[in-house]
């Protein structure tokens, strides 16, 4: 029986020479360049609510899609989506006070 062969890692060089960081290739498509600007944008808004949430929940809750409709909290469970319910006019002041213009936030329970 043969033994498998070994390559060496540091003899591979790309097919392509000159190619552009991701940061870059994402700057220039514009598609790309607008996801990138929604998923900035949300993350701010996390960062607006994170000062009112309570602090053992804000490790449960995590910044999801931003669109024309409205921002979704991604959640770990039920139970803290209902806390949110409550606490949503407070979150919504919260990011007014921080000058982002949101129409709705929506909650989402992530399964795991």
């Amino acid at each position: 029986m043969s033994s498998p062969r070994r390559f060496r890692l540091d003899l591979f060089r790309p097919a392509v020479a000159d190619v552009p960081p991701v940061t870059t290739a994402l700057a220039r498509s514009e598609p790309l360049s607008s996801l990138m600007q929604r998923l900035r944008a949300s993350q701010q808004c996390l960062e607006a609510v994170r000062s009112v949430l309570p602090t053992g929940l804000a490790m449960h809750v995590q910044a999801g899609p931003l669109d024309d409709e409205g921002w979704t909290l991604l959640v770990a469970n039920a139970a803290v989506s209902s806390k949110l319910r409550q606490l949503q006019p407070r979150l919504m002041e919260a990011l007014i006070k921080k000058g982002l213009k949101v129409n709705a936030i929506r909650l989402r329970v992530q399964t795991p």
